[in-house]
């Protein structure tokens, strides 16, 4: 960089060591052109500033590009000038205005403190001299950065209440594309690459549209875990199917989670983590099936432990019949041959053929569903449930408590009554959503009874769906077999079986 001392003619002058700072809180382009401009005005400044006498040298040009200092976050760059400042590297700082410096109070005041310690004086292209070692500029100085904080929260509050409004018209508030939704319109705009100042077409998406291969995936899945399934298995599904996120990524199975959890799966809207009642957009699933995936997800009984996770049939589900134990057993192997074995998980007794019991089980299991009555198995499904009825409830009470809400703040109702009006409206929330997720619940037999070969749709089953049907199904006592051998006929009299429908 070239010094404006080359500029002076007197002998005599003087060298005044200068920091640049500028900071642009939103670069839509990723060009730097807001930052570029207040350097080159801050430029201009020191060589306005500088006479034959004495020379004011830009000696380091601090920036923060796409930082807002109303954020709060870290910047870098203005914490680097401070250090620099309180080595006395620079006596004067340069910006474009104060607001391109701080606007929260308490950063201000530590800017204070320094300027007055190191005797810094700060110069702005728009507000003039700020001379933080008098009253009067360092009141100056607060005024402005009052001034700035007002501006910044007025328009925080403005697009908090965009979104909002947005929020409960059921709109969508922008972001990236959620998975599901979003077909292309035909129509392009124009898009700035951050990165490199870009300029792209990209298609206009309806954000109400469901896209259908998406759409199926949450059906699919929402489908999977109200019959027995897991999250790893859909998980599994989403892989071997090639389905990747709206960004191009795999989907993990956290994230497979998260999928399954959102409202507006079910058409619900929401704002700062709240329903606020009904979206615009094609709901996917019922709200009776969102809740009841929702009812199995966060179930506290539920185990999700990594590492842990059964690889067959009746492990931990088939109890252990040795005498005075009321134990389950797992699959391990073991024995001279070897073989997976069926063991209680204390150890004692000996292991049974994990594949042979297995393989008996799923026989029995076929030909009891394969039965003509078998439809008589069935658990009655909830058509009891006014599910639409619950929906408009549902939707009455949530705005029920926005309303108390609006007449707490405008003072028309005291806390008190807010407090108790809340809490009515809530516990009244809580019975519409437990009848909603007995409404999304199926019976895990579904998908067998009535199929036209039972035998082919059980082993199409996932083990997670087939033991989510034996533990609906029956239960199983491995009963100890003895020493010696022993025929088939003994073995399978050892193998005792409850059916619970």
């Amino acid at each position: 960089m070239k010094s404006s001392a080359a500029t002076a003619t007197n002998s005599t002058w003087r060298i005044v060591r200068c920091y640049v700072y500028a900071r642009i809180s939103q670069d839509r382009t990723g060009a730097h052109l807001g930052t570029e401009r207040q350097i080159e005005d801050c430029h201009a400044l020191a060589k306005r500033l500088s006479t034959p006498d004495v020379v004011y040298e830009v000696v380091r040009v601090f920036e923060d590009n796409d930082l807002s200092a109303y954020s709060g976050k870290p910047r870098k760059d203005y914490l680097e000038m401070l250090q620099g400042l309180g080595d006395g590297d620079a006596t004067v700082v340069l910006a474009w205005h104060t607001d391109r410096l701080h606007r929260s109070p308490t950063e201000l005041e530590a800017y204070i403190a320094l300027s007055e310690k190191r005797s810094v004086l700060t110069h702005t292209v728009q507000a003039g001299l700020i001379d933080l070692s008098t009253p009067h500029g360092r009141m100056t100085a607060r005024i402005l950065g009052a001034v700035a904080r007002q501006e910044s929260e007025h328009k925080g509050a403005r697009v908090a209440r965009k979104r909002q409004q947005k929020a409960k018209a059921g709109e969508w508030g922008g972001g990236i594309r959620p998975f599901g939704w979003g077909m292309p319109t035909g129509e392009t705009r124009k898009k700035i690459v951050k990165a490199t100042g870009e300029e792209i077409e990209v298609p206009v998406l309806d954000m109400d549209k469901a896209v259908p291969k998406e759409a199926a995936a949450i059906k699919y899945g929402t489908d999977l875990l109200l019959s027995g399934g897991s999250i790893q298995g859909f998980s599994r599904w989403l892989r071997d199917e090639g389905i990747l996120s709206t960004q191009g990524n795999a989907i993990r199975p956290t994230d497979t989670r998260l999928l399954l959890l959102r409202p507006r799966n079910a058409g619900i809207a929401i704002y700062q983590g709240q329903e606020i009642g009904r979206g615009s957009w094609e709901p996917i699933v019922t709200e009776a099936e969102f809740r009841g995936v929702v009812a199995v997800l966060k179930n506290p009984a539920r185990t999700s432990a990594r590492g842990s996770k059964p690889k067959w049939l009746g492990s931990l589900i088939y109890r252990c019949g040795q005498p005075g134990c009321t134990e389950r057993t797992k699959c391990g192997r073991g024995g001279s041959t070897s073989q997976p074995g069926y063991r209680c998980i204390t150890g004692h007794g000996g292991a049974r053929q994990a594949e042979r019991v297995d393989r008996y089980i799923s026989d029995l299991i076929v030909k009891r569903l394969s039965r003509p009555d078998a439809v008589d198995l069935l658990e009655p499904g909830p058509d009891d449930v006014d599910v639409a009825g619950l929906q408009l409830q549902s939707d009455q009470t949530r705005q029920r408590l926005v309303d108390l809400a609006a007449l707490f703040g405008s003072g028309h109702i005291d806390m008190a009554q807010f407090a108790q009006g809340s809490d009515t409206a809530r516990a009244q929330l809580a019975v519409i959503t437990k009848s909603l997720e007995r409404a999304g619940k199926r019976d895990p037999l579904v998908s067998l009874v009535g199929a036209p070969d039972v035998g082919k749709a059980w082993k199409a089953l996932e083990l997670d769906r087939r033991r989510s049907v034996l533990k609906s199904l029956m239960d199983v006592t491995i009963l100890p077999l003895g020493g010696g051998r022993r025929s088939d006929e003994d073995f399978f009299r050892s193998i005792h079986i409850v059916w619970k429908r």
